[in-house]
C-alpha cells in the first residue's frame, strides 16, 4: 500500500495521525459557525431569528432544503431581506431533481441512489434556471446536489453569467465522503463542502487535510437518516475540522424536506443552544466567529 498512499500524497490527499489537530480558520479568524437546516419558508425564518433573540444565540447561516422552485418570488424576497437584517447567511435549494421528476427508478430501493441528481439535458436546464431565478431575487447561496449542475454554474459564475459573490454548498445528498471526492468538488468552484453525515472523526479528518474551504457537519440528524446525535463529539469535530458549520437542529425534522414549523424552529435553536453548553464546558478556548 505504500505505493498508493505516496501516488495520493503526491495529490495532496495525506495519512493523518490520531492527533490531528487543523489550523485552518475562516477569514475572520474563527473556528466554527452554527448553519441551522430546513427553514423551508419565511414564517419559519422569523420564529427561528425570533428564537435566536429569546435564547440570546448567535447562528451564522440558515438553509432551506426542499428546492426554490417551492417558493415564490415574494416569500424568496423576504427571506432575502430577514437575513440581510440579521446578518445571516441564506442558502437556498436547487428544486430540480431526481425524486421530482418522472424517474421511477429514483423511486426504488435501489435506485435511490441516484437521488437528487439531474437526469438529463432538460432537466440540467430547468436546474440553472431554478438558480438563475434565485439569484435575480437577492439569493447569494445555493445548495448543489449535483456534480455537473456545480461545474456549469461555477464556469458560468467565473465568465460572469452569474453574480460573480454567488457561493456554493454541497448538500451531505451528493453522497461526497473521501478526500479526493472533495479535492475535486473544490477544483471546480465548490465553496462549502458537506460530506455524508456518519463519518467518523479521522475520516473528518483526512477531507480537512486535503482541502480550504469551509466543510459542513451535522451535529445531529433527522430519523431519516439515521437519528444519531454527536453533540458531546462536536468539540473534536471543530478541532479536527476547522473552519467548519456545525449544522445543529436536524434531529427536530423527521426527513430532508421536513415542513419545519414555527415551533420546531425553536427547538431547532435549543439545540444550537444545546451543542453550544457542551462547547463552552469542553472546548471554552474554541473560537466562534461573531
Amino acid at each position: 500500500m505504500k505505493k498508493t498512499k505516496y501516488s495520493l500524497k503526491k495529490l495532496g490527499i495525506n495519512e493523518i495521525s490520531s492527533n490531528y489537530v487543523s489550523k485552518k480558520r475562516f477569514s475572520d479568524g474563527s473556528q466554527y459557525k452554527f448553519e441551522v437546516p430546513g427553514i423551508q419558508n419565511p414564517s419559519t425564518l422569523i420564529s427561528l431569528i425570533s428564537a435566536c433573540e429569546e435564547k440570546d444565540v448567535k447562528i451564522h447561516r440558515v438553509t432551506q432544503t426542499k428546492g426554490i422552485m417551492f417558493l415564490t418570488d415574494e416569500e424568496i424576497e423576504e427571506m432575502v431581506k430577514l437575513a440581510k437584517s440579521n446578518m445571516l447567511d441564506l442558502f437556498l435549494s436547487v428544486g430540480p431533481r431526481a425524486v421530482y421528476d418522472t424517474s421511477a427508478t429514483a423511486q426504488t430501493k435501489e435506485g435511490s441512489r441516484i437521488g437528487y441528481r439531474l437526469r438529463g439535458y432538460d432537466n440540467l436546464v430547468y436546474a440553472i434556471e431554478d438558480v438563475k431565478r434565485a439569484l435575480n431575487l437577492g439569493v447569494r447561496g445555493i445548495v448543489i446536489y449535483d456534480e455537473g449542475l456545480l461545474y456549469v454554474l461555477a464556469k458560468m459564475r467565473e465568465n460572469g453569467e452569474i453574480a460573480k459573490d454567488t457561493k456554493f454548498k454541497l448538500s451531505a445528498h451528493a453522497g461526497a465522503a473521501n478526500p479526493a471526492s472533495a479535492k475535486l468538488f473544490e477544483s471546480i468552484g465548490l465553496n462549502s463542502f458537506n460530506p455524508v453525515r456518519d463519518l467518523s472523526i479521522s475520516m473528518i479528518g483526512s477531507i480537512r487535510d486535503a482541502i480550504d474551504i469551509p466543510i459542513d457537519i451535522h451535529t445531529e440528524n433527522p430519523k431519516s437518516t439515521g437519528g444519531f446525535i454527536r453533540h458531546y463529539e462536536v468539540p473534536e469535530i471543530i478541532r479536527v475540522a476547522s473552519p467548519v458549520y456545525l449544522k445543529t437542529g436536524g434531529s427536530v425534522a423527521k426527513h430532508h424536506n421536513w415542513e419545519t414549523t414555527s415551533v420546531e424552529a425553536k427547538k431547532r435553536i435549543k439545540q444550537v443552544v444545546l451543542v453550544q453548553n457542551i462547547i463552552d464546558r469542553y472546548y471554552p478556548e474554541a473560537i466562534v466567529s461573531k
